[in-house]
């Protein structure tokens, strides 16, 4: 089976024969790459760009650039967009699409950072978190994206993620937000497969997609009919990953499942500690970025989770090397 998986989502910056594709709906495997640093703690722009490369190469649709595995909240407005311009030209040059993290709790600040992205042609999208420590209520993030589709020069995935952000959204109101102009999916993180997730499966509107954000959950929801992932332990397994949504879309679920026990079970080792750091300290164990540092307040991953994820991986690798 074909492990690249960049047919689902074919869109590159700007338009294809005059025709913008950023409307689409998303589909496929996006990675949310890291932010590499030096061993004294300074960006790291030559892995970041090798990384990229990298994860393209081994099978993912696009990247996310600035998400929560990215440590966004600790870098500086300078350090941010030095990301973006690598992640834009790494795109750019391999016609993929290119989602970016964008807006928070504060809906006029949110409003002014999605503004922002149009100096980024290749980005295709905005992953926008729904507004956290404030919680809102469910009819103020409806209002809240009411307003940023207003703003954004691309169209907007919600980031759902009820256990960082306090509050859950239920699928009614999800559904409300889905059907405002320029709402293109969510990244649906809700930390259990819960009869809101089996009602939006089974109800979702046209040109409104579901990606994983759960990497546990990922299969799961996949099952279901996820039309991709956005994934931070793809980093680790890519190759997997694509052949995990690839069976999936295939209907193929005798592939699927073995596959994404493995892979669940890899998940479940990366997140043992605060995420990215298991995540950074592999991919530095298998040469992928020169240094595993995190910033403050998070700290390095330990030997022992380290030792252990690198042990899922490996098996996982294997598994992902069947449907190659």
């Amino acid at each position: 089976m074909e492990t690249n998986v960049n047919w689902t989502w074919m869109v590159g910056p700007g338009s294809i024969d005059g025709m913008d594709l950023r409307s689409e709906p998303p589909a496929g495997l996006f990675v949310p790459l890291i932010t590499p640093f030096t061993g004294d703690g300074e960006l790291d722009p030559a892995s970041l760009e090798a990384l990229a490369h990298r994860v393209l190469d081994d099978g993912a649709t696009g990247i996310v650039a600035l998400g929560t595995t990215a440590e966004a909240p600790t870098l500086t407005d300078a350090e941010r967009t030095v990301v973006l311009d690598i992640c834009a030209a790494v795109c750019g040059d391999r016609a993929v699409p290119l989602i970016a993290g964008a807006g928070g709790n504060d809906t006029r600040r949110s409003a002014r950072a999605l503004a922002g992205l149009s100096a980024w042609p290749q980005v295709s999208a905005a992953l926008v978190v729904v507004p956290y420590y404030s919680r809102p209520g469910e009819a103020g993030t409806v209002a809240h994206f009411r307003v940023l589709t207003q703003h954004s020069p691309v169209p907007l995935i919600v980031y759902n993620i009820p256990y960082r952000t306090g509050q859950r959204i239920g699928w009614a109101t999800m559904a409300e937000i889905a059907g405002l102009p320029g709402v293109i999916g969510v990244k649906h993180s809700p930390g259990v497969i819960d009869q809101d997730t089996v009602e939006m499966m089974a109800s979702l509107p046209d040109g409104f997609s579901v990606l994983a954000g759960d990497c546990v959950l990922a299969p799961a929801l996949l099952a279901l009919g996820a039309a991709g992932a956005i994934s931070a332990s793809a980093h680790v397994c890519t190759a997997g990953y694509a052949g995990l949504i690839s069976a999936w879309r295939a209907g193929d679920a005798a592939m699927a499942r073995p596959l994404g026990h493995r892979l669940a079970m890899l998940s479940a080792s990366l997140f043992a500690e605060p995420n990215p750091a298991v995540i950074k300290a592999v991919l530095h164990e298998r040469g992928d970025i020169a240094s595993p540092a995190v910033r403050l307040p998070l700290l390095p991953a330990g030997r022992d989770s380290t030792l252990a994820a690198l042990n899922r991986a490996a098996a996982a690798g294997y598994a992902a090397s069947l449907v190659g």
